[in-house]
């Protein structure tokens, strides 16, 4: 029988799982949690012990004799890559199985340069961090990869991805794996803010929504503590839901009177050079109003208030503990939020809100990156990715 064999038949995976968060147990304690024998529970430790993937911790508190050994996720057994593309830049990072960042590299890179460019860079950059940090290539567990577009999440693939020319249906975890022989996820950058966004501020919320307000307007949403992608991947796609201030605004979509016509950067910058105020484009805006331009100012508050009339509609539907505000146009400050919050407090219902936090992003530009690693670490420490890692 091969170890991977033997190690599901052991059941070791599965008894991982208890131990993947991190906090110490006692072959005791575990035994009494999964119903096991103790002997059982003895050599799928053991097992999990020879993959590096729990460790001995501190001994626990004795209640007379020896005291009992404890054992937890060992986090620097194995590493993730973890990449971030946007319109034009490249962020890539190495972490350990906890999300903590040991290595990082960030470039101008435009996406626009196709998938084996872009590709080609994150495989070479993550040779040299990998080396860098003297850790064997076999270390390497799994590969997240955030993307600017609509991704078909069981392929890996984007699919008609506006400001990605190439990339439609490009088999991204395919090329990839020809050069790091890993799974290899795939995602859209909203949806990785939001797990990155959880992981960081909000570990114990099951339910959120991270809204990031830039060039375009979209959303990823938890629920459940389970990230919601809906039947074609597009789930939280705000952007082009119609407001009712702006029903003669043409947006790009095709149609007239979308949010993002109306809240985005350029937009935003769009309705402030129409009262003659020279603003190009959103990190204009946020200049702007950082510099107290009162036009500026009010119109990113209105963007705020657009946003909230969307809000609200999800604040019903999915009755979210906590929406986290990001992207480029939350670098605007208290002033977008500020809007949001007027909306939504007033028009939902008051059960919905009673407990309902509208926080500006804690992760930042940090958000991708960080959910890209999450989607990796995930993968690699499920009942099969375990099963994976043993068979390598």
């Amino acid at each position: 029988m091969s170890r991977a064999s033997a190690l599901d038949a052991s059941g070791a995976s599965e008894l991982f799982q208890l131990l993947r968060d991190g906090a110490p147990r006692t072959r005791a304690s575990l035994a009494q949690s999964t119903g096991l024998a103790r002997s059982t529970v003895a050599a799928r430790v053991d097992e999990l012990m020879r993959l590096g993937l729990v460790t001995p911790v501190a001994d626990a508190v004795s209640t007379g004799g020896r005291p009992p050994s404890q054992f937890a996720l060992n986090p620097g057994a194995r590493i993730v890559l973890a990449a971030d593309f946007g319109a034009s830049h490249a962020t890539l990072a190495v972490t350990d199985l906890e999300g903590t960042v040991l290595a990082e590299r960030s470039e101008r890179r435009d996406i626009a340069d196709g998938p084996e460019a872009v590709l080609g860079w994150m495989v070479s950059a993550a040779h040299e961090l990998i080396d860098g940090l003297g850790r064997d290539r076999a270390d390497l567990a799994a590969i997240g990869i955030g993307v600017p577009g609509p991704v078909e999440h069981s392929t890996g693939r984007p699919v008609n991805p506006p400001i990605m020319p190439g990339w439609d249906r490009f088999d991204v975890p395919g090329w990839v794996q020809q050069h790091l022989e890993v799974p290899v996820l795939v995602d859209n950058d909203v949806n990785i803010m939001a797990l990155g966004e959880r992981a960081l501020a909000w570990p114990q919320v099951e339910h959120l929504i991270f809204v990031k307000v830039a060039t375009g307007i979209g959303s990823g949403i938890i629920s459940g503590g389970l990230l919601q992608r809906g039947a074609q991947g597009i789930a939280g796609d705000l952007g082009h839901v119609r407001v009712t201030r702006g029903s003669d605004v043409p947006c790009h979509c095709g149609n007239r009177g979308c949010l993002e016509a109306l809240a985005s950067g350029p937009a935003i910058a769009r309705s402030l050079r129409e009262r003659g105020i020279e603003a190009r484009s959103g990190n204009d805006v946020v200049e702007l109003v950082k510099r107290g331009d009162l036009d500026a100012i009010q119109a990113v508050r209105q963007a705020g208030r657009d946003l909230g009339e969307v809000l609200t509609a999800s604040v019903s539907l999915i009755n979210p503990s906590v929406i986290a505000i990001g992207g480029s146009m939350a670098r605007a400050g208290e002033h977008l939020i500020a809007g949001v919050r007027e909306v939504v407090y007033t028009r939902s219902m008051p059960l919905a809100t009673e407990h309902l936090s509208i926080v500006q992003s804690a992760a930042a530009e940090n958000a991708a990156v960080l959910g890209a690693a999450m989607l990796a670490i995930q993968h690699a420490l499920s009942p099969e990715g375990i099963v994976a890692l043993a068979s390598r």
